[in-house]
């Protein structure tokens, strides 16, 4: 695999960084990347990923655009209102960067799915910015038995947090070790509560960051660290997640 004269061109911010460098643009255009839910998380990661020059972008949303979503889902424009937003995120990343080999699934993915779905499409890492705790169980769950890294990233008001999980690993928690195992946990949409639209698309951006992370390793290794966003408070913070040896999903 090589670089045309286009790319080089493309991605020359990227190239000159000696951490990434032309060696690790390569392996962002051979890596495959799967997004779940294309909503305020995951519009700005799908843009930034496109941007990239991840190779193939895979994109699980049974949603469509609505006139709502526009306050923070920066993917879509007003005339996409009632498209699938799968079929809309393909035609913003098809405009954005045409290199890219784009797959939209239009379906929800839930405990039946997520892991012949994962093992099909392949990815090298997922994104999870999806909007309810029952599917980011089981995303998590088939990601830690096809040892796929996952980053998960998640929005409230003016609060957001940011994890990447590599269970199998050890010292290395898995997602049940940092939420814990009820799959009744009551959840409350963006719709009752509110959310500030800027915030999903900081949330989004550091989720498409720690994507690329993974597939080109650079600085630390956030694996086992939890990032929290207090907008409220003008702070951020950083906590180490502990590995969890009673844990049913990846405990001893």
């Amino acid at each position: 695999m090589s670089l045309t004269d286009a790319e080089l061109e493309r991605y020359a911010r990227h190239i000159v960084l000696r951490e990434i460098g032309g060696g690790g643009q390569m392996r962002l255009k051979a890596a495959r990347v799967l997004v779940i839910g294309a909503g305020g998380i995951g519009s700005p990661a799908i843009e930034y990923l496109a941007a990239a020059g991840i190779g193939t972008l895979g994109v699980v949303d049974d949603d469509t655009v609505s006139l709502s979503n526009l306050q923070r889902q920066t993917l879509y424009a007003t005339a996409d209102v009632g498209q699938p937003k799968a079929q809309a995120a393909r035609s913003r990343v098809a405009a954005l960067n045409p290199e890219i080999a784009f797959t939209g699934f239009e379906q929800r993915i839930d405990a039946d799915n997520a892991a012949a779905l994962i093992d099909d499409f392949r990815p090298h890492v997922i994104l999870d910015g999806c909007d309810n705790f029952a599917t980011r169980l089981a995303v998590a769950d088939a990601t830690l038995r096809h040892r796929v890294p996952l980053v998960s990233a998640a929005v409230s008001e003016f609060e957001g947090q940011l994890g990447v999980f590599r269970g199998w690993e050890a010292g290395k928690p898995c997602y049940r070790c940092f939420v814990g195992h009820d799959p009744e946990r009551p959840g409350i949409s963006c719709a009752e509560q509110g959310v500030l639209g800027a915030l999903t698309g900081v949330m989004g951006s550091l989720a498409a960051l720690e994507a690329l992370r993974a597939i080109v390793p650079f600085g630390e290794d956030p694996a086992g660290k939890l990032l929290l966003v207090d907008a409220l408070a003008f702070r951020f913070r950083t906590l180490t997640l502990p590995k969890d040896p009673g844990c049913p999903a990846c405990g001893t």
